[in-house]
């Protein structure tokens, strides 16, 4: 199995960052999830400098959603990076991280009149999702006594190849204004008093393996840029997104890399800017490939049972990671202290949560297993810890951070105290 660089295996075990996935199991207890700082800070270093070989004003935001964990965001706010928020609580992330307002774009289809507020109030450009929300906001700046920057959510009707809950740039989307409305959305922006147009922004998808639909995306944009342009509209920034997807099948699946994005859609994206004579600055949305490599979810054997299959049942289950139950998604296993036996015997390895959908990789190859064993799940740093739940009561696990050899808890685990402390008796049951 290829294994990035910041993952090797050594004496049998495997390894993160040079230290040992079973001492770290061993002193933090399991289920338990490891991320290397270091591996993020690569990530997003590589998406900088690809963009930013080919176009002269490049700004990267990283997708909040994908991992919520405040140290990792405080690692990218001092590489240099902003954030799409979607949520008062993950702009509030943002800004405790140390992130600039003026690096983030807070994005969504259904925000509050409290989410609007506070954009307002923080100075951060709002990406709009439709009309009505528009004149919420004009209405909003105008009570506060305020201008705010915006962008329009341009929905630009592609097919991507990737799971259907995840592409978002679908004519049948929930997400953003058909990409044919544009125009008139900006019409009516430009009408407002307390509201300034000055970007544009799109999204198609999460997990893409393929470059050609970013593109078209471009494409796209690039058109309305130009139609902007001509109406007035003076434009700051053009948004393409996220989604370049990760080979979560190691030996598998293409990788392409932010240098091959950059080299096939910026030179799209400029030849459009140039056509009309603007020089906007370049935001780009990376979640998944900036985080979702660096972490490994730790989850230790319970039992193993031969019944129609052989079972492996673990500590961890879809309340940590879900993604495997909601998406079907593939991730690679690792037996973190047997690393190098022989792959002898097919498992299913399965979680404690009461649903038989429990199961987090379906008939693998791995060596005999034993109570005790410890199973590394890889590829788990997004939309990991930051989909889990407290499930059957059970509390989320630590997560611990690395950065060269140093290691610590970024997240203290949960206990059934912090699932019940928010609970109150009616006065009834007194």
């Amino acid at each position: 199995m290829k294994l990035p660089h910041h993952l090797t295996i050594k004496n049998g075990h495997l390894y993160i960052n040079g230290l040992d996935c079973i001492t770290l199991a061993e002193k933090f207890g399991t289920p338990l999830y490891v991320t290397s700082e270091d591996r993020v800070v690569e990530q997003f270093g590589s998406y900088k400098k690809a963009l930013g070989a080919r176009y002269p004003k490049v700004q990267v935001l990283f997708a909040a959603k994908a991992n919520g964990n405040l140290a990792v965001i405080r690692a990218l706010a001092r590489a240099g990076a902003g954030a799409d928020v979607f949520s008062s609580g993950e702009l509030h992330l943002a800004l405790d991280a140390g992130m600039a307002p003026e690096k983030l774009l807070f994005n969504g289809s259904s925000k509050t009149p409290a989410d609007l507020r506070l954009a307002i109030e923080k100075g951060v450009k709002v990406s709009v999702d439709s009309l009505d929300e528009l004149h919420q906001l004009d209405a909003a700046a105008k009570a506060a006594g305020k201008t705010v920057k915006i962008a329009f959510r341009v929905n630009p009707a592609l097919e991507v190849p990737t799971h259907p809950k995840i592409a978002t740039g679908l004519a049948t989307s929930k997400f953003g204004i058909p990409h044919r409305e544009i125009p008139a959305a900006y019409r009516e922006a430009l009408a407002c008093k307390n509201i300034e147009p000055v970007g544009i922004h799109c999204h198609i998808g999460s997990q893409i393996l393929d470059i050609e639909p970013f593109v078209r995306a471009a494409e796209v944009m690039v058109r309305i840029a130009s139609e902007l342009t001509d109406m007035g509209v003076k434009l700051e920034f053009i948004d393409l997104g996220g989604g370049l997807g990760i080979p979560y099948h190691h030996d598998t699946d293409p990788a392409p890399s932010p240098e091959d994005y950059a080299a096939r859609v910026v030179p799209v994206f400029r030849a459009g800017l140039e056509a009309c004579g603007i020089t906007p600055e370049l935001w780009v949305e990376p979640g998944r490939f900036l985080v979702a490599d660096s972490t490994v979810l730790l989850t230790r054997v319970n039992s193993t049972k031969s019944a129609h299959k052989q079972f492996a049942n673990v500590d961890a289950g879809f309340n940590l990671l879900i993604r495997p139950a909601m998406y079907d998604a593939y991730h690679e296993v690792i037996v973190a202290n047997k690393a190098e036996a022989p792959l002898t015997t097919e498992y299913t390895v399965t979680g404690p949560i009461c649903e038989t959908g429990d199961i987090l990789a379906a008939d693998r190859k791995l060596p005999p297993l034993a109570p005790g064993d410890i199973i590394a799940v890889l590829d788990a740093g997004a939309y990991g810890f930051a989909m889990s739940s407290q499930y059957n009561c059970r509390p989320r696990c630590p997560e611990v951070l690395i950065r060269g050899s140093q290691v610590s808890l970024m997240r203290e685990g949960e206990t059934v105290g912090d699932i019940t402390a928010p609970m109150r008796r009616p006065p009834w049951q007194r």
